[in-house]
């Protein structure tokens, strides 16, 4: 990550180094706060971030869901973002808004704590590695579950949900892999860390359904270009064992855009390397953030 020279802080453009908040903040002592991850991508002529408007609709869901109000309107904040990536000068970034209860209540009712909004932009390659995007990574089924629906909101992206995958993703790294792997309560497979997964097999692809997943905005594009290209798309839960078997596994999210995966609990996936599939996903994928394909496409927003 590389710092930019502005922060957007409760309406206001403050220097990195001031966009601070009080140590008793509601939000950090309890996880009480939601985020959203966009990216901006440019190509030789032009920026775009890319599908703002959804982001910002699930950021409002998010915030609905974990009884938050924002402050602001939808569109204070699209402009907001807008303005950031012109103030910090951005093209190809990382976007950050986050919502959440500031000091006053200490105790696990926030009652009247203000609400502080918040909204970063800076420069982050893939979140899995440009050699993992390119290779492939190698992951380990967790040993920590993905919290269940009755535990957690699938549907939103609220801060303390994700010490799960902080401790899933710790644990990984210290056993020597890139990423872990999640199962749900009931033993089947779920979610990277931050991250929905798909497998290929007989030229098919399959992938969780939403129902103990987040709808990954990343997610539905590939579905959305499996469709556009003939690929079979099954929406089922499945296996570790089916991981293991899969002719191609691969990851989707915004931060790690289309991450292909060459290894499970030490057993190479298919042939060890990207497979046609999962590389015809990640070219469309790159064609469309960039505005390559269609400059014009409702997803993308110039700046």
């Amino acid at each position: 990550m590389q710092k930019s020279k502005y922060i957007w802080f409760n309406g206001k453009f403050v220097p990195w180094n001031s966009a601070k908040t009080h140590v008793l903040s509601h939000g950090l002592h309890y996880g009480s706060g939601i985020f959203e991850g966009i990216r901006a991508y440019s190509n030789k002529t032009n920026t775009f971030i890319f599908r703002l408007e959804d982001h910002y609709k699930r950021f409002y869901n998010s915030a609905k869901v974990a009884m938050i109000k924002i402050p602001y309107s939808k569109k204070v904040l699209e402009d907001a973002t807008i303005k950031l990536l012109k103030k910090n000068n951005l093209k190809d970034c990382y976007i950050r808004p986050l919502a959440f209860i500031g000091d006053g209540a200490i105790g696990i009712n926030p009652a009247n704590n203000k609400i502080n909004v918040i909204i970063a932009a800076f420069k982050w390659g893939t979140y899995l590695g440009d050699e993992g995007v390119k290779k492939g990574i190698r992951t380990k089924i967790s040993s920590f579950a993905r919290m269940g629906v009755n535990s957690f909101m699938t549907k939103s992206k609220i801060s303390g949900n994700y010490i799960n995958s902080v401790f899933a993703k710790r644990e990984a790294l210290n056993a020597g892999y890139d990423e872990a792997l999640m199962l749900d309560t009931d033993g089947f497979v779920s979610e990277g860390t931050g991250e929905n997964i798909f497998i290929v097999r007989d030229h098919k692809i399959k992938t969780v359904p939403i129902t103990t997943v987040l709808e990954g905005l990343t997610r539905d594009c590939v579905l959305n270009i499996a469709k556009e290209e003939n690929i079979d798309v099954i929406e089922q839960r499945f296996t570790r064992d089916e991981l293991y078997i899969a002719d191609e596994v691969f990851l989707s999210g915004t931060a790690a855009e289309i991450t292909p995966v060459r290894e499970i609990d030490d057993r190479k996936i298919g042939n060890g390397k990207p497979g046609r599939i999962t590389k015809l996903i990640q070219e469309r994928y790159k064609n469309l953030v960039k505005g390559i394909t269609n400059s014009k496409h409702r997803y993308l927003t110039k700046i």
